[in-house]
């Protein structure tokens, strides 16, 4: 029969809240309750009538709870086939009442490990008896419901409720699946946790994320999309409409950005398609956003908008009178929100502190690749001057600053700065000349004099080429990893053209 009737039900659960409707509704219909230790007490604390596991099996709990469910008793009456004659009858000889609603909320192994416990705190937090519960109600769904998260218990208190107690076999297998998901879940972030630091850790992947997030479509109209993970754990959206596929690429890319700049001295940065159009510090937020508009305010038309202060009053006048799409910041004043949500659909993200994962990974051709996290950063202590001028002490916090902005620009990139101010850049170019130039053009295009500004370029110069360009244009300063086996040309075109130039010997490339 495809509906089946629940008469007995094993409840082991590590939260207990949201619980009690649904053990009403289990009363209500006459449902027998095994249980075992704090569930157990939960539930006869809600009036409930309860048989302990070890008086159905016949055997203590032991080792400090490690074992309490792992028996035949409970396992064959979940597993056993109510339909196969053979099962039934093993189950009466041995006494094996069946068991038709099986209830776990796992032991919180994700959330002890983000906490920093100790190890062996840890690994008390790996379920075993839940998760094999889990596993054979799951398995058994043609005869058993399984409830795997206290997120469903609304849903099937409601599902009971309306059918008098029973389920159907397509409620069963939706919640199977559900299990099954939980299951899996669970064993990725046990494997990541204890394959640190071992050859097992390269040798396969396991990914999971959770929550889905069902997008209004991908990149395009055409391709269907969905976001998994938890934003919830970095922001709180605060107005607007549903997050895009396209705006969060470009948060993601923003967020990344601003996380250089983290010396107190408050930034803005509005980005485009993942490049940033304009970037600046200064002693106010207001002059920072005015200085990183004015970069490209062209570009910076629908862009998301990050700052790494509190949006003041002040600036979010300024801010309100541009069309842009996101506002990420870690605060804003009480005064500033009305202001910035007078625009409808304009969305406001109030950033949480998150630790970010150290690896990034990336769908390709029949597989995945993946890699570390670029986290680097140069500052001055990591520049190698090769030229015959060293670049000023105002030239070296320009380079520093290009610097942080380069690393997170398509490559090839070329960027143009001041202490404190994007000038323009040259993003996703087929050719580092190509870069400059586009780079050179939009600057002036702007209004901006480049003479005395400084260059940062991703990847070594090859030739000589980009460095005689940019001192015609009145660059002083550039900063690249070099590596070129054509080095000494670009650092001898510097000195005849009485520029510095600084190596970090790393490159930034960004595809």
């Amino acid at each position: 029969m495809s509906s089946r009737p629940i008469r007995a039900a094993l409840l082991s659960v590590y939260h207990k809240d949201r619980l009690a409707p649904l053990v009403q509704v289990l009363r209500q219909h006459g449902v027998t309750l095994y249980s075992t230790g704090g569930t157990q007490k939960f539930l006869e604390d809600e009036g409930a009538e309860v048989t302990a596991v070890e008086d159905l099996t016949g055997f203590p709990e032991v080792f400090g709870g490690r074992v309490k469910t792992l028996h035949p008793k409970v396992f064959g009456g979940i597993l056993h086939r109510r339909h196969d004659e053979g099962d039934l009858a093993q189950a009466e000889q041995h006494g094996i009442p069946p068991i038709d609603l099986v209830v776990v909320d796992l032991y919180p192994f994700e959330e002890t490990v983000a906490s920093g416990a100790e190890e062996q705190d840890v690994i008390e937090k790996i379920d075993i008896g839940g998760i094999s519960l889990l596993r054979a109600a799951a398995k058994n769904f043609r005869d058993v419901l399984v409830i795997s998260s206290r997120d469903q218990y609304a849903a099937v208190t409601e599902l009971l409720t309306a059918k008098n107690g029973a389920t159907d076999l397509e409620d069963r297998r939706h919640y199977a699946a559900a299990a099954f998901a939980t299951t899996s879940h669970y064993d990725t972030e046990i494997f990541k946790y204890v394959s640190q630091d071992t050859a097992v850790a390269g040798s396969v992947l396991r990914l999971s994320a959770q929550p889905a997030t069902p997008l209004r479509y991908g990149e395009n109209p055409h391709q269907a999309g969905t976001f998994y993970g938890d934003l919830t754990a970095l922001f709180d959206q605060l107005h607007g409409k549903q997050l895009s596929y396209n705006n969060l690429v470009d948060v993601d890319a923003a967020v990344a950005l601003m996380a250089e700049f983290t010396d107190g001295e408050p930034a803005c940065a509005i980005l485009k398609h993942t490049n940033a159009c304009g970037v600046a510090q200064a002693a106010t937020l207001r002059e920072a956003y005015v200085n990183a508009l004015s970069c490209d305010p062209t570009s910076a038309f629908g862009g998301v908008i990050i700052v790494n202060k509190e949006v003041d009053a002040a600036t979010a006048a300024e801010l309100n009178q541009l069309f842009f799409e996101v506002l990420i910041a870690p605060g804003f004043a009480a005064d500033a929100l009305p202001v910035l949500q007078s625009k409808k659909n304009r969305i406001l993200l109030l950033q949480k502190p998150v630790e970010f994962p150290k690896k990034q990974v990336k769908t390709l051709l029949n597989g995945i690749i993946e890699q570390d996290a670029d986290r680097q950063t140069e500052t001055a202590a990591d520049f190698r001057t090769v030229t015959q001028s060293a670049p000023t002490e105002e030239e070296t916090a320009a380079l520093v600053f290009a610097g942080k902005i380069c690393k997170h620009t398509k490559s090839n990139t070329i960027v143009l700065a001041r202490a404190g101010q994007l000038l323009a850049s040259g993003v996703g170019q087929t050719s580092r000349v190509d870069a400059l130039r586009q780079a050179i053009e939009k600057a002036r295009t702007f209004g901006f004099d480049l003479h005395g500004a400084v260059m940062a370029s991703d990847a070594f110069f090859p030739f000589p080429d980009c460095v005689e360009i940019a001192g015609a244009a009145g660059i002083r300063a550039v900063v690249q990893p070099g590596g070129s086996i054509k080095d000494a040309d670009s650092i001898r075109a510097c000195d005849e053209l009485g520029m510095a130039m600084v190596l970090t010997g790393v490159r930034h490339f960004k595809h």
